[in-house]
């Protein structure tokens, strides 16, 4: 059901009411007051008669007119019975305030699945519970408590009432910025992050979503409306709990260095949210990305009026991977013309002194610079703002017109201007100005950079972001009879993994070129296998219950003559024994040595949270050591594969390095392809390892394949 009669309620029923000033049912219904909340308030409580005026009903269901939403302001085992009471009214919604429910242990657990089965008995919407309200900020329908919290056009969810408390603060004093709506989400008990989402993208007054996350219930549901939301929208989230490392599987590469925090910021991107990493950021961002254009091209001009603060800003952006282009010919000039013979004029620009006497030479370096086609945005650094407060007071009127001039140039040009001012906490009346035409200003000069780095991101998500994925799995899809057959015949023997030989067969009937290995049960087999090839062999142990062979001893390399196999084979089985002395070992694989290339690592891993991802790097067996590896979420396409491919830090290998040959990408994006195809086609597969991939100048060679299944 629509969520707007949750948070966009015509009436609310405080069960809890309270004449105490301490008690949450006392505060409810004085904030609602005090801020002349646009909707009717029915307090809920046996014992009293009226409260601040108001009267006060036995239960909901006495109340004769319709209640829309409720306040449940009662300790948590109370909480099932006062939905009981809700359903028979026809309540659309309850944001549940108590905590003890699933954060607080198995009983809490079993509260809280109680009152989501009342809820959805009655088709009622729970926020929370353990949730620090929510917030109509056009309505005035304040059930959180805050006071004097701005109203604007950014929405924000978080799992954090502190948080919330922070940013709205944070808005207040430092910002002409507000919010919409504000949701405390609490545990997700019924309503998810991606509900949320969904209601926030059709609001019309709603220009970008603010998150703090801890965890998500539907992290798949999730991915998917962010996807649709953020090619409307901006959606900005700072996920807390980065630290922890997840749950590790001793199965693969890819379950080891697939950490939670680092598979969650990958998929968040892809995704196209802008991911946050330092939380004194969090507001700045979205106050950016509400009020400003997208660059569209990563390119940024800097504006200032000293060397130190532009060579800081042009050092943090180029970090930050935000091009500084040089001004183009006919810019350059334009610029020389109007200042002093020692300003510096390619990018960045440092007029040197030149607007000591005149602050207006900023607004025609900034509509020059602007013009440049090169250039996608603006960052002005310096004293603007104060120059009447540094200089000379006549010089502040000079200050309020280029304010106006280079305020009005973001909606003419549709490109952003960022502005750093040493005199921002002053809120000289400049200063003002420029907040006036939504520009947004920072007395850090790291977060006004951090700013034009979330612009320039958020521009190149909504530049590629009609190929990407919708994050839809259809399981099964593709899926071939032999290839299941085999999958059942080793759950049948109770084996969480396929065997080399079987994982590679799965590759081969997807159509992955692989090598035609021999699997020997004996010395003499094996030396048979080797006799018959024109080149050396990998020997490798094929065992359910060896998973790292090179661990136990169980691979040798460059064995080229029969006498040779048969003592490698001998050896291999010895040092297998010595490794597991009751390993169940099905034979040695006999592989032909790859032809030399870059050795890459493809894995697969299914995350708790997300279900499917994928993971490309560099391979081999330092791969754990380098953790070169970059993570999506699957089904790839095309696009999405090249992309991978481009974005671990070692992609120029790929291209050839002093004269080598570049190696066959497109071959590399094709095996991505299937082995995405495959972990669609098989639900079973939990993980799979394809370790080292040997990229040649044409073709691939799959050198080792581990697939481990679930249940």
């Amino acid at each position: 059901m629509s969520l707007e009669r949750i948070l966009d309620a015509k009436s609310v029923a405080i069960v809890g009411a309270s004449k105490n000033v301490t008690k949450r049912g006392y505060q409810a219904v004085r904030t609602l007051l005090d801020e002349k909340y646009e909707g009717a308030i029915y307090p809920v409580n046996p014992k009293e008669k009226a409260v601040l005026s108001l009267k006060c009903y036995p239960k909901v269901a006495a109340i004769s007119e319709p209640v829309d939403l409720a306040l449940i302001a009662t300790p948590a085992k109370a909480v099932p019975m006062v939905l009981e009471d809700c359903g028979a009214k026809g309540v659309a919604g309850a944001v549940v305030l108590a905590g003890g429910f699933s954060e607080a242990g198995l009983e809490g657990k079993a509260l809280e699945q109680e009152i989501v089965a009342v809820a959805q008995k009655y088709n009622i919407r729970i926020i929370g519970p353990n949730t620090s309200g929510a917030l109509n900020f056009k309505s005035h329908m304040n059930l959180v408590g805050i006071k004097n919290a701005p109203g604007g056009d950014i929405a924000l969810l978080t799992q954090s009432g502190n948080m919330a408390l922070t940013l709205i603060t944070e808005a207040s004093v430092k910002s002409d910025k507000g919010f919409t709506y504000y949701v405390g989400v609490g545990n997700e008990a019924d309503l998810n992050f991606h509900e949320y989402l969904d209601y926030f993208r059709q609001d019309p007054d709603t220009k970008a979503i603010l998150m703090y996350v801890e965890g998500l219930r539907k992290g798949r549901a999730f991915l998917q409306s962010a996807h649709l939301t953020t090619a409307k929208k901006p959606v900005i989230l700072f996920k807390s709990g980065r630290s922890s490392t997840g749950k590790r599987s001793a199965g693969s590469h890819t379950g080891a260095l697939a950490g939670d925090a680092k598979v969650a910021k990958s998929v968040f991107e892809q995704a196209g949210i802008t991911v946050i990493e330092n939380s004194d950021e969090l507001f700045p961002a979205a106050e950016a990305l509400s009020c400003l254009p997208p660059i569209s091209n990563n390119r940024i001009a800097i504006l200032a009026d000293g060397g130190g603060h532009a060579t800081i800003a042009a050092d943090k952006l180029s970090d930050l991977g935000v091009e500084l282009p040089e001004l183009a010919e006919k810019t350059q000039g334009m610029l020389r013309e109007i200042l002093p013979t020692a300003a510096s004029v390619p990018n960045p620009v440092d007029v040197a002194g030149g607007t000591d006497s005149d602050p207006l030479l900023f607004a025609k370096c900034a509509e020059i610079m602007l013009a440049d086609p090169n250039v996608g945005g603006l960052l002005i650094v310096g004293l603007f703002g104060g120059y009447g407060i540094r200089f000379a007071e006549e010089l502040t009127v000079i200050e309020e017109d280029a304010a106006h001039q280079i305020g009005k140039m973001v909606q003419i040009t549709q490109k952003p201007i960022v502005l750093h001012s040493l005199f921002t906490s002053l809120s000289p009346h400049p200063i003002e100005l420029m907040r006036y035409y939504g520009i947004p200003i920072f007395d850090s000069l790291d977060i006004a950079c951090s700013c034009i780095d979330v612009l320039s991101r958020y521009g190149n998500h909504l530049a590629k972001q009609a190929a990407i994925p919708a994050f839809a799995l259809d399981w099964g899809k593709g899926a071939v009879d032999k290839a299941q057959q085999m999958i059942v015949a080793a759950g049948k023997e109770e084996r969480s993994v396929l065997l080399e030989p079987e994982g590679k067969k799965l590759l081969q009937w997807h159509g992955a070129a692989t090598f035609k290995d021999v699997l020997a049960a004996s010395a003499d087999e094996a030396a048979k296998a080797v006799a018959g090839l024109d080149r050396p062999v990998a020997m490798k142990i094929v065992s359910p219950d060896i998973l790292h062979k090179s661990d136990a001893g169980g691979v040798m390399l460059n064995i080229k003559t029969a006498e040779a196999a048969e003592k490698a084979y001998h050896r291999i089985m010895a040092t297998a024994k010595e490794y597991k002395v009751d390993a169940d070992i099905r034979g040695i694989l006999i592989s032909p040595m790859a032809e030399s290339g870059v050795e890459v690592i493809i894995g697969t891993k299914m995350d708790d949270q997300f279900g499917p991802v994928i993971m490309f790097g560099v391979g081999g067996v330092f791969v754990e050591v380098f953790k070169d590896v970059v993570f999506q979420l699957l089904p790839l396409t095309a696009e999405s594969a090249a992309q991978m491919i481009d974005s671990i830090q070692s992609a120029s290998i790929l291209n050839g390095l002093r004269g080598n040959p570049p190696a066959d990408k497109a071959a590399l994006v094709q095996l991505l392809l299937k082995v995405s195809e495959i972990i669609e086609a098989y639900p079973a597969i939990i993980e799979m390892d394809l370790n080292p991939v040997i990229v040649h100048t044409t073709g691939v060679s799959v050198v080792d394949a581990r697939v481990i299944l679930g249940d």
